[in-house]
């Protein structure tokens, strides 16, 4: 998600270890020390909590997007290395400001360490056409770097890239969540990270108008990676990844149909959507989805939702 700055908060992992007991004789061993967890976690406080993910490789620590904010990297490398193993690269799912803002902490502190992204998210952020940087920059109190971090290795979109000795599978997917993204899958773990492709239990951004599209994406994600198993996606906890997927599409597509009554030739005002129609979507979300917090720290992302879902389908009534 575009814009908007939260405050750190502790590391949660992904998965827990569950220490193994030994028994012998007529009592219990001690507890054998539990092992790491494979993938580690910094969430940045709600509301517009953002993930940072690492796992080990053979070489040192994957590092999968760099948070939003200075402090909020900062945070997240302090946690960082407590894990043990230096980082050995950093991948970039997609150019949003809350997903590449922290990457020059992480380069500073292990500047050996590759970035990689794809060509075209490595593009978008150069180019930056939305204008997502110094809107995220101007905001009061932003901590937002002054100067981003791009990549200094990239790849073709859907190539396979070799980092920190581990093997990746990459796929790319255009005009979603955002206009362009890419999926990381490890094989060796059935771990998938898709960036905002797929949340879970969050209020998503549909700001950039591409709701259809990011139906379609989702039924080609599952299709793509059929032996991935847990998802760590970019805003809230990991999980199953068929369920997370299922979810996803589900939000979306409600939203879309409610959204689709206020815009229908027979609404109240036809395709212009009145305060009242946005308060109506804006209830019914909230009745069907309580307790999901934001991905962004902007107050009315609900409402902004609902004028760009209803300027898509206004040009395109179907997927």
């Amino acid at each position: 998600m575009p814009s908007t700055l939260a405050l750190p908060i502790r590391v949660t992992h992904a998965l827990v270890a569950v220490a193994a007991v030994t028994l012998a004789g007529c009592g219990a061993a001690p507890a054998a020390p539990a092992s790491p967890a494979p993938v580690g976690r910094f969430a940045s406080a709600n509301p517009g909590s953002v993930n940072v993910h690492w796992f080990r490789a053979p070489d040192g620590l994957v590092l999968v997007d760099t948070g939003r904010t200075l402090t909020d990297a900062r945070s997240a490398l302090a946690e960082i290395r407590e894990a043990g193993p230096p980082v050995a690269a950093i991948v970039l799912t997609h150019s949003h400001p809350d997903h590449v803002g922290g990457a020059g902490v992480f380069h500073d502190a292990y500047p050996d360490a590759p970035v990689y992204a794809s060509t075209a998210t490595d593009t978008q952020m150069r180019t930056d056409p939305l204008g997502f940087y110094p809107l995220t920059r101007s905001l009061p109190g932003s901590d937002y770097p002054p100067q981003l971090t791009y990549a200094d290795h990239t790849f073709a979109p859907n190539s396979p890239i070799d980092v920190a000795g581990v093997r990746l599978e990459t796929a790319e997917f255009s005009a979603g969540e955002s206009e362009w993204g890419t999926v990381y899958f490890d094989p060796g773990t059935g771990a998938l990270y898709p960036g905002d492709l797929t949340g879970n239990h969050v209020t998503p951004a549909l700001l950039e108008g591409h709701s259809c599209g990011w139906l379609e994406n989702l039924d080609r994600l599952r299709g793509r990676f059929p032996a991935a198993r847990v998802t760590y996606p970019g805003h809230g906890d990991p999980g199953n990844t068929a369920e997370l997927v299922a979810k996803q599409r589900e939000y979306l597509q409600f939203f879309r149909d409610e959204v689709a009554k206020a815009v229908a030739p027979s609404s109240s005002d036809g395709a212009t959507v009145t305060p009242e129609e946005t308060r109506t979507v804006t209830a019914a979300v909230d009745q069907r989805y309580p307790g999901h917090p934001s991905v962004a720290s902007l107050p009315t992302l609900v409402q902004e939702n609902v004028k760009a879902v209803a300027a898509e389908l206004v040009k395109q009534p179907s997927c």
